[in-house]
């Protein structure tokens, strides 16, 4: 099954290029490699607000992990010309999850992302990963994203 029939199956349509909202590009290309920028949770067009072990359950957090992960795959299809076939595999996740001193489930809300790149690419979609919990994010969003990707 393609990439597109994948998305569509599960009902996605992918956003266009978020504008930067400070001094970036929402991505490089260096070789085969494609680096997407932190991409901040959204939730009805406005930064998803929270921080988990205070504000957020983990299956919130985890909802909003796999809405930074549809709006990543809308920056990588644009990286790409609109053609995610190119995507040979997705090498590395990194997760910023706005939560508590005590809470310590950053690894199962960054899942979110983690487990929809997987249904969209298969095996290509495995990656490696980091989940670190912060103290804060900009604009108070929840959860940051940022991902590499190797494409052809």
């Amino acid at each position: 099954m393609s990439v597109h029939a994948r998305l569509q199956s599960l009902g996605i349509t992918l956003p266009p290029v978020a504008v930067p909202a400070a001094a970036y590009v929402p991505f490089v290309r260096s070789g085969d490699l494609v680096f997407l920028s932190g991409h901040i949770a959204k939730k009805d067009g406005k930064p998803w607000v929270g921080q988990l072990g205070l504000t957020m359950t983990t299956d919130e957090g985890k909802a909003a992990a796999r809405a930074v992960a549809i709006d990543l795959l809308g920056t990588l299809a644009a990286a790409v010309d609109g053609d995610l076939e190119r995507v040979v595999r997705i090498v590395k996740v990194l997760s910023l999850v706005n939560s508590t001193p005590t809470y310590t489930e950053q690894h199962l809300v960054t899942n979110g992302c983690s487990e929809l790149l997987g249904q969209v690419f298969g095996e290509a979609g495995a990656h490696a990963r980091s989940a670190f919990g912060v103290a804060q994010l900009p604009l108070g969003a929840c959860v940051e994203i940022e991902l590499i990707a190797q494409v052809r």
